[in-house]
């Protein structure tokens, strides 16, 4: 190889001669191409075996979170419909008046109180009930034995009425 390298350059003139790089002294690897194939596949393979691992762990995680999604999807349709469902309570908490069958005003005050929760503003009470303040008054003091009547924590000028 060396003498081929020679041989050419004594053809070239001398500036050309000075152009060309001098053959190197690094051994010359000679390789079938089934030695180069399976050299290929020495190196290749684990690449492939790390990228068929890092696809499976994608797949796995997109499992995942296609599960999570539908689960936060079923907590907010589930949270959207007590939410709703909440509401129809108040509003029919709201609309509870008086029932005509019972037999006299205090009856139907304690039965309102029961029906807000066992605790009810005073104002709201008197609302409801359609009474003016003073007679209102009389029958909460009547009703002692039944009734407690608390100032507001947020408000003291307010007055809550509670059940004993």
């Amino acid at each position: 190889m060396v003498e081929v390298a020679a041989a050419i350059n004594s053809f070239a003139s001398n500036e050309m001669q000075t152009d060309i790089v001098p053959p190197s002294e690094e051994s010359v690897f000679i390789l079938t191409a089934d030695q180069l194939q399976d050299l290929i596949k020495e190196v290749v393979q684990p690449l492939q075996n790390e990228i068929k691992y890092l696809k499976a762990t994608v797949a796995r995680q997109n499992e995942k979170i296609t599960a999570l999604e539908f689960i936060v999807e079923q907590d907010i349709s589930r949270l959207a419909l007590d939410i709703a469902y909440d509401r129809q309570r108040l509003a029919k908490l709201e609309r509870i008046e008086p029932q005509p069958m019972q037999k006299d005003r205090g009856e139907i005050l304690r039965a309102l109180i029961a029906a807000y929760g066992g605790k009810i503003l005073a104002k709201d009470a008197r609302l409801k009930m359609r009474l003016s303040k003073q007679l209102f008054s009389m029958l909460v003091a009547s009703m002692s034995d039944y009734i407690e009547i608390k100032p507001l924590h947020s408000d003291k000028r307010k007055k809550v009425l509670i059940l004993k």
